[in-house]
């Protein structure tokens, strides 16, 4: 028998959380219809998008098991939790690797004790490449080839490694989903498909029990939304967490994100780069275009923007070097995960990727010297960067430097071939996200109309750091300037699956 849902497919697709929410406040729905509505949706595409590892059926039947806090902001929001990252208790968490396979966590992780206060119910798991090692979201591991499409296009990647939240968002099944970025990894799945995603400042939120900025300096984490005032609201509650394990601890906000999205920003000195930013490859005509065309909109709105050269920003020898470094030399790791499982070095091969194993004997290269270079480089190029941000308040750049990549494609981890040429190509396409990570500087990813095969294009906005409040507000603005950027309805949606 068929379920009957509590709101039509298009008023599902096109309400966010915060107004879901003053929904179940108002008595007008309740937070199982509101689980059974995104379950339904999941029914309705996963089935083409492959986002979605499982739906939790106990959330289901009860979607106040895991303690959802009914005064929360976004009480009985559903949202889906990342297969990387901040984890569940009793829920597994696989990071789409054969090594963690069956993985179940003892503890919930203060990110999602903070969607739970928030009151949004976690109603399953979304699907990541291996380790979040890329922005292709493809995995084998669970007996078969999953290859994670783009709402927009199905032959196309909806990006990564937030690729499963974000294509669920773009969807319809859930306005906001879990997310990650270690390299980019919540700003291009945003970019590409057409939504909204902050990477936070290094601190300002808590990191997993099992790890603290000073072994991944390069990793935070937030969620991807369809609105901005979704981001903020949920930007409200993660920037809290426990005392200890962390060794970058911002001080609490000076206000409410939400609050600050309530009138327009005084006019802002805005850089704006497209530039090279060290790579070898020239950036996507459409979209430094795009990028220029936002620009034309910061200006009308009243803000100064100033055009500013590569060398204005930092030395990207130094930048890339230490980046490049870390991001391959910390996959030494996997040597321990595997110790720790009782698995030898050939079975450890068996259990990765092609290209994740190429990462970790690549690894190998590096010594305790390069790891005390690589934070040398670290330290010169965050000052830098600091210098160009007392100049100015926020820097307007491409969210990536190519359009929407083929699914299992050139930056699949399923790909053999030599690591350096795959690493080269995966950063020449993500110089623009991989320096928010490197100096903790916050980040956001705004949709900005489509390129001329109809794909989502994104800008992003650097802020100064833990100046999210600056970059929400000005996103805020794009959003009421330009709405027809935001939100728009892909091919492949809940309101039009057959």
């Amino acid at each position: 028998m068929a379920t009957t849902l509590a709101m039509s497919w298009e008023e599902w697709g096109r309400t966010d959380g915060l107004a879901l929410a003053e929904l179940v406040r108002a008595g007008k729905l309740t937070r199982g219809e509101l689980a059974a509505q995104a379950a339904a949706g999941v029914a309705r595409v996963n089935p083409r998008l492959e986002a979605v590892i499982e739906v939790f059926d106990d959330v289901l039947a009860d979607p106040g098991i895991d303690k959802p806090d009914p005064a929360g902001a976004l009480a009985g929001v559903p949202i889906f939790l990342k297969d990387l990252g901040s984890g569940l208790k009793g829920r597994r968490q696989e990071a789409g690797s054969a090594l963690l396979a069956g993985t179940v966590l003892g503890q919930t992780d203060p990110m999602v004790a903070n969607y739970l206060r928030a009151g949004m119910v976690p109603l399953g798991r979304s699907t990541t490449p291996e380790f979040g090692l890329t922005f292709d979201t493809v995995t084998d591991y669970r007996g078969s080839l999953r290859v994670s499409r783009n709402p927009w296009n199905l032959e196309r990647t909806p990006g990564g490694s937030s690729g499963g939240s974000a294509a669920v968002v773009a969807a319809g099944v859930t306005p906001i989903s879990m997310a990650t970025d270690g390299g980019g990894s919540i700003r291009i799945p945003a970019s590409f498909c057409g939504l909204v995603g902050l990477k936070p400042s290094r601190g300002r939120v808590a990191p997993p029990f099992a790890r603290n900025e000073y072994v991944s300096r390069t990793s935070v984490e937030g969620v991807v939304t369809r609105s901005v005032r979704d981001t903020a609201a949920v930007l409200d509650y993660i920037t809290a967490g426990p005392k200890g394990g962390s060794f970058i601890r911002m001080a609490p906000p000076a206000g409410s994100y939400l609050d600050a999205l309530r009138s327009d920003p005084a006019p802002l000195r805005i850089a704006l780069s497209t530039g090279d930013w060290g790579r070898a490859t020239r950036t996507d005509p459409e979209v430094a275009g795009r990028v220029r065309e936002v620009a034309r909109v910061l200006e009308a709105l009243g803000h100064h923007v100033e055009e500013i050269g590569d060398r204005e920003i930092c030395a990207w020898e130094t930048l890339w070097r230490g980046f490049i470094t870390g991001w391959v030399g910390s996959r030494l790791m996997f040597r321990t995960m595997a110790e720790r499982r009782g698995l030898s070095e050939a079975q450890l091969h068996e259990r990765l990727n092609p290209m994740t194993w190429r990462h970790y004997i690549a690894a190998q290269r590096y010594s305790v010297l390069d790891m005390f270079a690589m934070m040398e480089a670290n330290n010169t190029v965050t000052r830098q960067w600091g210098a160009l941000m007392t100049r100015y308040d926020a820097l307007l750049c491409p969210a990536i430097a190519i359009r929407v990549a083929r699914a299992n494609g050139p930056y699949s981890l399923l790909l053999d071939e030599e690591i350096d040429g795959w690493i080269g190509r995966l950063t020449d396409a993500a110089r623009y996200t991989m320096p928010a990570n490197e100096t903790g500087l916050p980040a956001i990813s705004l949709p900005a109309g489509r390129d001329t095969d109809g794909l989502p294009i994104g800008v992003q906005l650097y802020g100064d750091f833990g100046r999210e409040d600056v970059l929400l507000g000005l996103a805020a603005q794009l959003e009421r300037a330009r709405g027809d950027w935001f939100g728009a309805v892909p091919p492949v949606h809940v309101g039009s699956a057959g």
